[in-house]
């Protein structure tokens, strides 16, 4: 036998083995024998020899031999007799990777199972599931269920979903959580890239109209009309039409602070015109008979001061707004929604609505005087367009508070440009339309002498 201990240590196994019982045991004994076994074990340690089959037999650390199995399975083979197949071996001592050695395709599965049986009910539930309780069934049976949006799971076997943060959104397989993208009416954008354009349409068609009205601003139409406050009219919806591009893009300290209150200024002075065309139409008919006082309200200087007038305060109540509660950038999310909003936070909505009420006044109260005086002479039948444009631009800005309330994002930006670019078409398709048909298609009717003719036939009919 290889590695027994030296005939001392022989002597004191021999000594331990043969130490009786009946022996007096004193501290003295105990405490020897007790030495004795721990040499012992000492030396059992060091031992390596050889069974008759040829299998080493040694010891670890510990004192333990290191375990050396052989695995079998009982089949049945077709004659229906049994066997014992030997399917592998675990060998401690065994070079690396030749320790456990086995071959899984020996092994014969009982009844239908072709496989390696399943010792659960229910498939483990992927990342982006989780279980889900079977009513009735065991606990190992269950169902799964994918997350719902804004949650996930990152683990196999999940029974609940985790909520991701609230600027981060669940991805499509909702396995992980992903940074939330920024949304707001860019020029990338199909709608903002429309509303861009028509914009650019409608301010080219407005520069057009201005264009015409100068090149035949001595013809007796452009003159008949107030030609001046044509003017300022013409140029204030061309400002209107590029101030909706003020609403277009990433919104900035800057833009949110101005383009509310520029759009407000423009939108008052466009009215402000309509208004003293009204006026000015009313008091030179009114202004007829010799002995009238307003013939002293006659001019252009009237009507300058009331296009002043409102548009100063306006721009009272836009100095107002900026100094006490102005508009300002914003991110608007939640943890139920999968976007942040960029958008304008009006800042006081009071000092908003203030401004749309005022427009709204001076909105009713041309379309008030105008509608009055429809029926005046067809020299001065303006204000049949101007009645027309008025029930337009109001009708425009009541369907527009409803919606506003009731749309957020880029979508509530969009609903406020197209009011713009609505109430402005219908400014200046109204009022401006029939005059560029009769300069280019009807120039007979651009004549002192038909306007006059048709003025006293007017006054005599009636």
């Amino acid at each position: 036998m290889q590695g027994l201990p030296e005939p001392e240590s022989a002597v004191q196994i021999n000594a331990l083995l043969s130490c009786g019982e009946k022996k007096r045991r004193t501290p003295t004994r105990i405490k020897e024998k007790r030495r004795t076994v721990s040499l012992l074990l000492h030396h059992l340690k060091k031992v390596r020899t050889k069974t008759p089959a040829g299998n080493e037999v040694l010891f670890d650390s510990n004192g333990d031999a290191p375990p050396l199995h052989d695995f079998f399975q009982w089949q049945m083979t077709s004659e229906d007799t049994s066997r014992f197949l030997k399917l592998g071996t675990f060998d401690a001592n065994g070079s690396k990777g030749q320790k456990f050695i086995f071959n899984s395709s020996a092994i014969k599965w009982g009844g239908r199972f072709r496989k390696v049986p399943v010792s659960i009910c229910s498939e483990s539930c992927v990342p982006g599931y989780r279980k889900s309780a079977l009513e009735g069934r065991p606990r190992c049976c269950f169902e799964c269920v994918p997350c719902s949006e804004g949650s996930i799971t990152n683990q196999t076997g999940s029974s609940d979903c985790m909520k991701c943060p609230h600027d981060h959104w669940s991805s499509e397989s909702r396995d992980r959580c992903i940074p939330k993208s920024f949304t707001f009416l860019s020029y990338q954008d199909v709608l903002g890239l429309t509303l861009a354009l028509i914009s650019i349409f409608l301010f080219l068609n407005a520069s057009c109209v201005f264009g015409v009205f100068v090149f035949y601003r001595d013809t007796p139409v452009v003159r008949a009309n107030n030609r001046g406050i044509s003017y300022i009219l013409l140029v204030s919806l061309m400002l209107c039409f590029l101030c909706a591009m003020n609403f277009i893009g990433r919104p900035k300290k800057l833009t949110c602070m101005l383009r509310q209150i520029i759009f407000g200024i423009i939108f008052s002075m466009c009215v402000s015109c309509v208004l003293a065309k009204t006026i000015t139409v009313v008091i030179a008919f009114r202004a007829t008979n010799p002995k009238s006082n307003l013939k002293k309200f006659l001019g252009p200087k009237v009507a300058y001061a009331i296009i002043l007038t409102c548009t100063l305060i306006q721009v009272t109540i836009g100095v107002a707004w900026l100094t006490t509660s102005p508009s300002f950038p914003e991110h608007i999310t939640s943890p139920a929604m999968k976007e942040i909003i960029l958008g304008c936070n009006e800042g006081s909505i009071v000092w908003f609505y203030s401004m749309l009420a005022f427009m709204g006044l001076l909105a009713s109260v041309s379309f008030i005087v105008s509608f009055l005086a429809r029926n005046l002479p067809d020299s001065f039948n303006e204000t049949r367009f101007i009645t027309f444009s008025m029930l337009v631009f109001v009708s425009v800005w009541l369907s527009f508070i409803p919606a506003y309330l009731s749309t957020k994002g880029k979508y509530l930006v969009a609903v406020e440009i197209f009011a713009i670019l609505a109430s402005s078409v219908g400014l200046l398709f109204c009022i401006f339309a029939p005059k560029v048909f009769i300069i280019f298609l009807r120039p007979d009717r651009n004549t002192r002498n038909y306007l006059m003719s048709k003025s006293k036939g007017n006054v005599k009919s009636k």
